[in-house]
């Protein structure tokens, strides 16, 4: 299972010291919290897209590029890509640059939002916004796996005999993940491509979660990429650690009171009762995180969200150090021992998935993602390989 950890890029002042970073220092903090966390051992670090202040994460490719370049291990993902008000022919080619780039260490979450005014900032209509992430993803798909296109729809102009490039690394598009909070249609999308589902269930309660999770799942095994249990899923979370909890509440607290985004409503104690937001000691994480798949089966992939709020970068950097020493091991090993063997521990990897691609014939070459050269392969190495791969990836639906 991947434990990492996300960012929507809020500049927010600090309540305690009365601090607001600028644009400038806050990008640069995000830029150290991601490197922080792939020395620390963390699988994904995950960055928002948003056009808007508090936030400054406009361009999550440049961010990403740039720590493909200094990080080693972590793959680079975003917890949303616009797929409604960007252009596809954009994003087809944004993100087939960061894959090649990363050599294949990164995804990518399609997402609406939860901004209403960047519709019209982009020319869009949010009263469109379902049949926007509808259309938009179908023509990337075919950006990414056709290497020739020739499209028409009702969103943008019509393309003739275009390529986007560069081409995908491998000839195998991105992983991509498929974020919703509240809308079945982007879950039966995300099922109907075979997709990852990612429910960002930060401010909601964990029945509609399950309930949504639930939904994608069936609808997963009803396209035929597997059983319900082997669709791949994420989730998001929040927390705040200190070793004692009543340390962690009482330095919390002002943080959370003061929030944009749920300060000066329900309290603290409300709030952690009624969504994943947990306060306390590392045990108390570990417990609460452990009952998840209780409820929405065994999943993928869990990020959290802890850089918000004002939280000054010394801080964040001390609870990213907590997560990866003394969380993650327990949580992933609780959840590893009850997960059964035909459900897959991990998303695809784009090695894996570039095997499985190469099994089904559908890819040729010999260069994948994390090999230092081409390399000529023997027809029985290449035998051996097909029927590995075609093992692994029916697990992953492919």
């Amino acid at each position: 299972m991947q434990f990492g950890i996300f960012t929507v890029s809020d500049v927010t002042t600090d309540p305690t010291t009365g601090h607001t970073p600028d644009d400038t220092e806050r990008v640069r903090a995000i830029l150290t919290i991601a490197q922080h966390a792939d020395q620390a051992g963390l699988d994904v670090f995950a960055t928002g897209e948003h056009h808007n202040p508090p936030f400054v994460a406009s361009s999550p490719t440049t961010m990403l590029g740039y720590l493909a370049g200094t990080t080693k291990n972590i793959t680079l993902s975003t917890a949303t890509t616009l797929i409604t008000t960007n252009d596809p022919v954009k994003i087809a080619e944004d993100y087939a640059m960061l894959q090649v780039i990363s050599d294949g260490r990164m995804d990518l979450m399609m997402g609406r939002g939860n901004t209403g005014p960047v519709y019209p900032w982009f020319g869009k209509d949010i009263r469109q916004g379902i049949n926007l992430a509808i259309e938009n993803y179908a023509l990337l798909r075919r950006l990414w796996e056709e290497d020739v296109v020739d499209w028409q729809g009702k969103f943008r102009t019509p393309l003739q005999g275009f390529t986007a490039t560069p081409r995908p690394l491998d000839g195998v598009a991105p992983f991509v993940w498929h974020g919703s909070i509240r809308s079945p249609e982007i879950a039966e999308q995300a099922a109907y491509y075979g997709d990852g589902f990612f429910h960002n269930n930060i401010f909601w309660p964990m029945s509609h979660t399950k309930r949504m999770v639930q939904y994608y799942r069936q609808r997963f095994e009803h396209y035929g990429h597997g059983q319900a249990d082997q669709a791949i899923v994420g989730l998001g979370g929040q927390f705040f650690v200190r070793r004692n909890s009543q340390d962690a509440k009482r330095e919390f607290r002002p943080y959370f009171d003061n929030a944009p985004v749920y300060g000066h409503g329900p309290s603290m104690e409300d709030f952690t009762t009624e969504t994943p937001l947990t306060v306390g000691s590392p045990q108390e994480i570990i417990d609460r995180y452990a009952k998840m798949r209780e409820e929405v089966g065994d999943y993928q992939r869990q990020l959290f969200l802890i850089d918000h709020a004002g939280l000054p970068l010394k801080t964040v950097l001390e609870q990213i150090d907590i997560l990866a020493e003394d969380i993650v091991p327990a949580l992933r090993k609780e959840n590893e021992a009850k997960r059964p063997a035909h459900v897959p521990s991990d998303p695809p990897s784009h090695a894996e998935r570039v095997a499985a691609a190469r099994a089904a014939g559908k890819v040729t070459g010999e260069h994948v993602a994390g090999e230092d050269r081409w390399t000529g392969k023997t027809a029985e190495d290449d035998a051996a390989a097909a029927d590995a791969a075609t093992k692994k990836g029916a697990a992953f639906g492919l």
